[in-house]
């Protein structure tokens, strides 16, 4: 693997180049974080409620949004408190080297995702990587780590969202068979029923449901 570090310390790298570099890994941060956090899976679950319920745009795509990244914050942050703490704090003390605090500040990340991924999925990657057999989760490199941790979240996610599917498919089902017994053939299904799943997620707490679950999904 390439070693950033020692590259951008060599001389042939002058100040400005190091500049670009350094401004282009920050423009990958918010992607970096989409990717390795709980926000997949919890704007994921959002969106299929949204589309189960069939509201179109409602609630707004930025709402879904703000309110997977702070919770999202909110489920991250004993895992950034551990990195501050073992990692960004002995580094401002001049404790730590860089390197050193890198390394140690990315073990809580790398332990949640751990958690989080299935073994099925960390096989797939590790097989494919060419690696040698890790002896434990905990020595599989972050670019192995990462893609799998990525479609155990997909899978999970896909999940949840069949299970929310199925309350909002039968009033579908209950709402298209009244109305074609009374013979209303011009009218839609789907305008019908909206008002009724609306009524069925209402009366269910649906938001407070969904958050519980997501929250206590991650373990």
């Amino acid at each position: 693997m390439i070693d950033l570090n020692q590259l951008m310390a060599s001389p042939q790298f002058s100040s400005s180049i190091q500049l670009i570099l350094a401004m282009s890994l920050i423009s990958l941060i918010p992607f970096f974080l989409i990717s390795v956090t709980s926000f997949l899976r919890i704007i994921i679950v959002f969106s299929l409620v949204r589309t189960a319920i069939g509201t179109q745009q409602v609630p707004p795509s930025s709402v879904l949004v703000g309110l997977a990244f702070f919770m999202t914050v909110f489920i991250m942050a004993p895992v950034w408190n551990e990195t501050n703490e073992t990692a960004v704090i002995p580094y401002n003390k001049h404790q730590m080297s860089q390197t050193k605090a890198i390394e140690v500040g990315l073990k809580p990340l790398q332990q949640f995702m751990i958690r989080q991924t299935r073994e099925k999925d960390l096989a797939l990657f590790v097989q494919f990587s060419r690696l040698k057999t890790p002896k434990t989760a905990a020595d599989v490199p972050l670019y192995v780590l990462i893609p799998s941790f990525m479609i155990s979240e997909l899978r999970t996610s896909f999940q949840i969202g069949f299970l929310l599917f199925i309350p909002f498919i039968m009033i579908d089902l209950i709402v298209s068979n009244i109305l074609l017994s009374l013979g209303m053939f011009m009218l839609s299904p789907v305008m019908v029923s909206l008002p009724f799943k609306i009524l069925l997620f209402v009366l269910a707490d649906g938001w407070n449901l969904i958050s519980r679950g997501l929250l206590t999904s991650f373990r």
